[in-house]
């Protein structure tokens, strides 16, 4: 009698077996047969085109989601093991990546170089290039039940064109990273509450883990598998390999809770390999500002250790703590202390006693209120509020778009990631 699990390790198991064949019948050469004439440029603007015609056929997107993840479990139920047992983070998210290509298509390089991350990271929750192709006949069934009779087999294929240039993407990434783990096991070594609701977690791995300051990774705790959530490492590399993250209590029953609430000394997590581009400046060649609201403070933190254990340090660097109330500033003595040590940064707490999210913008408002930062470059931890207002007001105040730098928001694919 064959399990479900059979019949997963069975289509993994033919899938390589192709690939093995097909390297065997011609060594030392690509799969691809030499002859073969390169491909064509992806003409994505053209498929934008086609698909925003027919957008609000399958727009928003929850039906069609629902109906995708109905039809690829139907066709496929071994796949069912590849996803956390609640979908509603998954399909939020897939969303995102739906809205993100409908709007980037246009851009095919940024979609590559998007995806490609995405491909990489994806490694570690054992997606294989046969697994697309399963989503892609799901996705062709689940587009014809939700868009109705309006639907034509021009737009059916614009949208399949964009899900294998995204996948070709994704498939080129994952191969590219054959030369690391999928994920790193890490043992958690310290685990401080700092408030009720938000908890310091140090880790060390038991191999090498490269990352730099100012990136971050997926986590997933073993309490609930297939669910991997995104933090930011609250250090710079240092000589013992150990890392930090600071976590937030979001809410019961995710990957927060079992972080902040279930995770003790000696628990093992996996992490993800790093991402993220807001990282430091070889030669730090203009003033610094930061601005961290609740525990986007981690990555900041994470970049004021880089800087001070430079040689040749930054020249100024003014760091704002937002919160709604002083008792939110969980780590000021860290950033004060450092500050004590270098006279090249300054910090100043902020406080917007309002409800969210207007307290994130009225914060924001008043670090603009506080100088001309049009010299420096800037970087932004904290939710996606403060984020946002503050990389807008910031670049209409003179601060290079270039040098406004900050962590994906979520309408964009590769934070908070989990699945296919």
């Amino acid at each position: 009698m064959h399990t479900v699990g059979d019949e997963y390790h069975g289509l993994l198991a033919r899938h390589d077996a192709m690939r093995l064949r097909r390297s065997l019948l011609s060594p030392g050469q690509p799969e691809r047969p030499a002859a073969a004439p390169a491909p064509e440029p992806y003409d994505g603007r053209a498929d934008q085109r086609v698909i925003q015609r027919g957008l609000d056929l399958v727009s928003p997107f929850d039906d069609l989601i629902a109906e995708l993840y109905a039809e690829l479990f139907a066709r496929h139920p071994y796949l069912r093991s590849l996803f956390p047992e609640s979908m509603e983070f998954q399909r939020r998210h897939l969303a995102h990546i739906f809205r993100y290509l409908v709007e980037n298509l246009h851009d095919p390089d940024h979609v590559t170089a998007t995806f490609t991350r995405l491909g990489r990271d994806h490694r570690k929750l054992g997606v294989r290039p046969a697994h697309y192709e399963a989503f892609e006949a799901a996705l062709r069934e689940a587009l014809r039940r939700t868009a109705g009779s309006r639907w034509t087999s021009v737009m059916e294929e614009a949208w399949l064109r964009m899900l294998r240039f995204a996948v070709g993407a994704m498939v080129e990434g994952a191969e590219a990273a054959l030369g690391e783990p999928p994920a790193w096991r890490a043992t958690v070594v310290a685990h401080e509450r700092r408030r009720r609701d938000l908890a310091v977690l140090r880790v060390r791995t038991g191999e090498p883990y490269p990352y730099r300051a100012g990136q971050y990774a997926a986590v997933q705790s073993p309490l609930l598998p297939q669910a991997w959530r995104y933090y930011s490492f609250a250090c710079a590399p240092r000589p013992d390999g150990e890392l930090e993250f600071h976590v937030r209590l979001a809410g019961p029953g995710g990957v927060s809770e079992a972080l902040v609430e279930r995770t003790r000394v000696g628990d093992t997590l996996r992490l993800g390999p790093a991402s993220g581009t807001m990282t430091l400046d070889e030669d730090l060649p203009r003033d610094l500002l930061l601005v961290a609201g609740s525990t986007g403070w981690a990555p900041l933190k994470a970049l004021l250790e880089e800087a001070s254990a430079r040689r040749t340090g930054p020249r100024s660097v003014h760091l704002f703590l937002g919160g709604r109330r002083f008792a939110d500033l969980y780590d000021v003595e860290t950033a004060t202390g450092l500050a004590l040590r270098r006279p090249w940064l300054r910090v100043a707490p902020l406080v917007a006693d309002e409800p969210e999210p207007r307290a994130w913008e009225s914060l924001a408002g008043a670090v603009l209120r506080q100088g001309d930062w049009s010299g420096h470059t800037a970087y932004l931890g904290g939710p996606p509020a403060l984020v946002a207002t503050a990389a807008a007001r910031l670049t209409a105040a003179g601060i290079p778009a270039g040098h406004v730098r900050h962590d994906p928001l979520p309408a964009t694919p590769g934070l908070a990631l989990a699945g296919l």
